[in-house]
């Protein structure tokens, strides 16, 4: 499958998307289920009315959709941590769509939101067995920090924070 990069549109989610996020958010938690800190299970549990405020642009965390023909094919969140700090979460491409630009894509919005919020720095966590989504970090700019921490949703797996700072790039 060909995918023109232009035609795919990333755009943040609002209330009426709240399927639309339920759809690709599942999706993500059943094909790469230890890439994520919440469990499938939770995920599909939720109500009708906390799927509506994850989708709502007023709350965060806040979640883009990359759009192709009207169907979900990819997903990135940002959120606030507790010290304030800007969080790249639930990153997600179809597998299908890998490979031509739409994560790259989706991150690049997800820290030019990140900035426009007054942040210059966004971190992450991800498994650096993952050697994919690691260089695509890599490449986005993300540097290897020295803190790990176990995977909420599978604790026997430890993720290590990455960092992206805008004065470094």
């Amino acid at each position: 499958m060909t995918v023109d990069r232009l035609a795919v549109e990333i755009r943040a989610t609002c209330e009426e998307d709240w399927e639309t996020l339920k759809h690709i958010r599942l999706a993500a938690l059943l094909d790469s289920p230890t890439a994520f800190g919440v469990r499938y299970e939770t995920a599909a549990a939720y109500s009708e009315q906390q799927w509506r405020e994850r989708a709502s642009s007023m709350t965060l965390p806040e979640f883009l959709l990359a759009i192709d023909q009207g169907q979900p094919v990819g997903l990135v969140g940002g959120a606030v941590d507790p010290a304030q700090g800007y969080t790249l979460i639930a990153m997600y491409v179809r597998p299908s769509y890998r490979g031509k630009g739409i994560a790259a894509r989706l991150v690049e919005t997800i820290k030019a939101r990140a900035m426009e919020r007054g942040h210059r720095q966004v971190v992450l966590s991800v498994s650096p067995d993952n050697a994919q989504a690691a260089n695509l970090y890599r490449r986005q700019g993300f540097v290897f920090l020295p803190t790990w921490e176990m995977l909420a949703s599978h604790p026997g797996i430890n993720v290590q924070k990455m960092e992206w700072r805008a004065d470094a790039n």
